[in-house]
């Protein structure tokens, strides 16, 4: 037999050296012991940084977190009123949940003492004061060298300045199939993302088929609630992203390309068959909608969905809308809006362009043909400064120019162009501008003013940055003064002054200036781009008689009822410019008018 792990003989006698020491006694668990500095005690949650969004109790094996609603708490954007709670008869202490929380809320301290007799007192709901709000030193929190989330998005490939300022060759050239597994795999499903997008989108179920590489599955989740993925892809505004909980730690998952690059796998044959997988049976009633933009078309395809015979009229050649006519290619190529369309057309659904409602057809003629009708007419007209001179030849309108520039029609072009307007639009015009610029000149004059600083522009961050890469000067913060004229009356300039403020007490529209601080911008070309207004003639006085409309808006209800039963209406003129929410108008509209129409039959 092997003496290996007897150890020495002499081991009873190595004792005898403490014999005249004084014993250390801990009655456990009377009297705290000291603990190592990576102890992990019990938890503690700052509720302040905690936005509920579960990470923590998924990630638990033991199922020792469930997720509690506190009613006091407010719910918000991005954050929900409920907090983990902990049941520590079957926490292991794994540190799991500290290592996955993606805000940082939640970390463990040193404290392991708690004395109670009832039955649940180890079901806790931690708070950052702790269980016996003493000031425990903490013994846990996430290491960031080594972390369980991925906190850096997968870049999208781009062209390079070089490359985009010369063409209107789209920007982004999408995900590979491994970047975009890859950007999925980052998804933690907490759903807060869902919430705050206008059309409720289900995106953790399909951001879940590309990490399984399902496009397929991916789009079927997508047409649930949205018939323009590929147009949203591109060009939405991405609110889900503002609030993706990977946000609070690193940067938030890049939601909108990952749709893009489902969408851009599948043929429009493959999409058609998802499209169809939702129809239901065929009725004999009709519903016309007044515009194809994005409510138009969303309306129109969920409407087909349930069977009703649908015809879209719209004014100009092509359908699209703003789609179509306000957004550069650079930003949304033809053939990914043509694609969304050309499925919505195959579900049966009629398009009548260069039809404009009011000349060549009356609304009480579009009535009588219809049980219902829907208006998705947008915001078709340019507002105006109204400052001295700005009527004169070599002033325009974005909108105006945009819709040329998007159809290949040439424009008066110069050399030196200002641009009114800190605003998406503003940049879709300065930026269109800059390319015809330098192909034609091979070079860039484009300087863009506004009222806001530049912290406070309302373009997004990345269509200022590319700009100003693009060769746009910026000017924040002032405000227009007179458009300036030489000796002969022909444009010269831009006259601007400080801008101190643009907003009142009251919180409205009334800025206020330095009338001595001047500033003036060389240019021959002044395009103003300072927002869009209705224009609602075409439904005629009787109609607009009945509607209530506020600052150019029309009121609804949220499923787009107006005060006239037949009537509905959705998009820019309910709620403002933006895509995604005149995706789900349109939806939430469709259900209003098959509710409408199946109670005139019951009648």
């Amino acid at each position: 037999m092997s003496n290996k792990n007897k150890g020495s003989f002499l081991k009873p006698f190595k004792s005898l050296k403490y014999i005249g020491e004084k014993p250390v006694t801990i009655r456990v668990p009377y009297e705290e012991r000291p603990t190592a500095e990576r102890y992990r005690g019990f938890h503690l949650n700052d509720w302040e940084k905690c936005i509920g969004c579960g990470t923590c109790a998924e990630i638990c094996d033991n199922e020792a977190i469930k997720m509690i609603e506190i009613p006091y708490l407010k719910e918000e954007p991005g954050k929900t009123n409920k907090r983990p709670s902990i049941d520590y008869g079957r926490c292991c202490w794994c540190g799991l949940c500290v290592d996955i929380c993606t805000t940082g809320s939640l970390t463990m301290t040193r404290e392991y003492t708690h004395i109670d007799e009832g039955l649940d007192s180890f079901y806790i709901l931690p708070t950052k004061e702790g269980i016996h709000k003493v000031d425990f030193p903490l013994g846990y929190v996430a290491d960031e060298k080594v972390n369980f989330l991925d906190l850096e998005r997968v870049e999208m490939q781009q062209l390079t300045v070089e490359e985009r300022i010369t063409s209107f060759v789209e920007i982004v050239k999408g995900y590979t199939k491994e970047e975009a597994i890859k950007e999925a795999s980052r998804c933690v499903a907490c759903g807060l993302c869902t919430e705050v997008c206008p059309a409720h989108m289900k995106i953790p179920e399909y951001i879940q088929e590309i990490w399984e590489d399902n496009p397929y599955g991916s789009v079927e989740n997508m047409y649930t609630e949205n018939p323009l993925p590929g147009v949203c892809g591109r060009v939405c505004t991405h609110k889900c992203e503002t609030v993706c909980s990977i946000g609070h730690r690193g940067e938030p998952v890049a939601i909108r390309w990952l749709k893009r690059y489902a969408v851009d796998q599948l043929s429009v044959d493959q999409i058609k068959e998802i499209a169809h997988i939702f129809e239901g049976g065929k009725k004999q009633k009709k519903v016309s909608i007044i515009g194809s933009g994005p409510s138009g078309l969303s309306c129109a395809y969920y409407l087909s969905v349930m069977g009703y015979k649908i015809t879209i009229y719209e004014a100009k050649p092509l359908a699209g809308g703003v789609m179509r006519y306000g957004i550069p290619n650079y930003r949304l190529p033809d053939k990914a809006l043509d694609k969304d369309i050309e499925i919505i057309q195959s579900m049966g659904v009629e398009i009548k362009t260069n039809t404009k409602v009011g000349e060549d057809i009356t609304i009480k003629e579009i009535k009588d043909k219809s049980d219902a009708v829907f208006i998705g007419t947008g915001f078709s007209e340019s507002r105006s400064t109204g400052i001295k001179n700005v009527d004169k030849p070599g002033c325009f309108r974005a909108l105006d120019l945009l819709a040329k520039i998007s159809r290949g029609e040439k424009i008066e072009l110069q050399r030196k162009v200002v641009i009114i307007g800190g605003g998406n639009v503003a940049f879709d015009i300065a930026r269109s501008i800059a390319r015809l610029q330098k192909t034609e000149f091979g070079e860039v004059g484009v300087h863009l003013t506004c009222l806001e600083k530049r912290d406070e522009m309302l373009a997004d961050e990345d269509e200022i940055e590319e700009g100003q890469e693009e060769g746009i000067v910026i000017h924040p913060g002032r405000s227009p003064k007179e458009v300036l004229l030489d000796e002969n009356g022909k444009l010269k300039g831009l006259r601007t002054v400080k801008c101190l403020s643009i907003f009142d007490e009251s919180g409205r529209f009334n800025p206020k200036v330095d009338e001595l601080d001047i500033e003036d911008y060389e240019g021959t070309m002044v395009v103003e781009a300072i927002g869009q207004a209705p224009n609602y003639d075409y439904l005629g006085k009787d109609i607009l008689d009945r509607l209530e409309i506020v600052r150019g808006r029309i009121l609804t209800d949220e499923y787009g009822r107006t005060p006239i039963p037949w009537l509905f209406a959705g998009g820019d003129i309910v709620h403002g410019p933006d895509i995604i929410h005149g995706v789900a108008d349109g939806h939430r509209a469709a259900q209003a008018i098959d509710e409408y129409i199946t109670n005139e039959v019951k009648k």
